[in-house]
C-alpha cells in the first residue's frame, strides 16, 4: 500500500505537467493576424480587380493589381519584422498571389483586348496563368536551396505589373493600345514566358533596410517617390518593363564572366 501511495503521488504532477503541456500547445495554434490581414488585403484586391474587369472598369482593375502588389511586399516584411512567420502564413501567401498575380491578370487582359482574338486571345490569357502557376510552384520548392540574392525566372508580381502597367496607361491617357490586340497577346504570353525561364533577376533582399544610409540616398529616395507620384501610371509601367529586360541581360552577362574564368 506504501509502495502504491508513492507511485500515485509522484505520478499526479507528471500528469498535471503533461495536461499543461497539452493546453499551452492548444493555447499557441491558430494563425497570427496582423501579417494575414496583409494578405487577406492582397487578396481582396485581386477579386475586386477581376470584378472590375468585368463590369468594364479596367482602370480601377489595374490600379488595383498594383494594390496587390504592395500589399504582398508588405505581408512578408511585417511578418519577419515582427516575428510572426509561419508556414501557415507562407502557403496562404502563396495563394493570394496566384490569384492577384495569375489569375486577376489573366482575366483582365482577356476582357480587355484579347477576347477578340478568340481562340488566341484565350490561350495567350492561359499561358500567362499557367506561367505564374509554375512559377510559383517553383519557388515553393527551391526556398532552401536558391541563392537569395536572385530569382529565378521573372516574378510573378512583376510579370502582373507590367500588364497591369499596360492597362492603365492605355486607360488614363486614351493611347488605344487595346486596338493592338495582337500587340498586347505578344506582352501576355511573354510575360507568361519569362516567369518559367531560367533568367536570374535581382531579389533586393540583401539590401539593409535596419541600417544607417548617406543622406545623399535618402534624397534619391524622395526624389524617387515624387517622381512616382507625379505619373504613377507610366513610370511603374516604364519599371516593371525594364525589370523584366534586367533578367536577359543580366544572365547573358554572368554567363560571360563564368566562361571567361573558364578560359583564364
Amino acid at each position: 500500500m506504501l509502495y502504491n501511495t508513492k507511485e500515485i503521488q509522484t505520478t499526479e504532477p507528471l500528469d498535471m505537467t503533461e495536461l499543461d503541456q497539452k493546453s499551452s500547445k492548444k493555447r499557441r495554434r491558430g494563425i497570427y493576424l496582423l501579417p494575414n490581414l496583409f494578405t487577406t488585403g492582397g487578396l481582396f484586391s485581386g477579386f475586386y480587380a477581376i470584378a472590375s474587369a468585368i463590369s468594364g472598369h479596367y482602370e480601377i482593375a489595374a490600379i488595383l493589381i498594383f494594390v496587390s502588389l504592395i500589399l504582398d511586399g508588405l505581408d512578408g516584411r511585417v511578418a519577419r519584422m515582427t516575428n510572426t512567420q509561419s508556414d501557415f502564413g507562407a502557403e496562404y501567401d502563396s495563394m493570394a498571389d496566384m490569384v492577384s498575380f495569375g489569375v486577376a491578370p489573366a482575366i483582365v487582359m482577356y476582357l480587355w483586348t484579347l477576347s477578340s482574338l478568340g481562340q488566341a486571345g484565350l490561350i495567350g490569357a492561359f499561358v500567362h496563368l499557367a506561367g505564374g502557376a509554375l512559377r510559383l510552384a517553383r519557388f515553393n520548392t527551391q526556398l532552401a536551396t536558391q541563392d537569395k540574392r536572385y530569382f529565378q525566372g521573372l516574378p510573378s508580381p512583376a510579370a502582373a505589373a507590367i500588364l497591369a502597367g499596360l492597362v492603365w496607361i492605355s486607360e488614363k491617357y486614351a493611347y488605344g493600345i487595346d486596338g493592338w490586340p495582337w500587340l498586347v497577346l505578344i506582352m501576355t504570353v511573354a510575360t507568361g514566358l519569362l516567369m518559367v525561364s531560367n533568367f536570374r533577376y535581382y531579389s533586393f533582399k540583401d539590401i539593409n533596410l535596419h541600417g544607417k544610409v548617406p543622406f545623399v540616398v535618402m534624397i534619391g529616395v524622395m526624389l524617387g517617390f515624387a517622381i512616382t507620384l507625379s505619373n504613377p501610371a507610366t513610370i511603374l509601367f516604364l519599371f516593371f518593363f525594364g525589370y523584366a529586360l534586367s533578367g536577359p541581360v543580366m544572365t547573358m552577362l554572368l554567363l560571360r564572366r563564368k566562361r571567361q574564368d573558364r578560359m583564364n
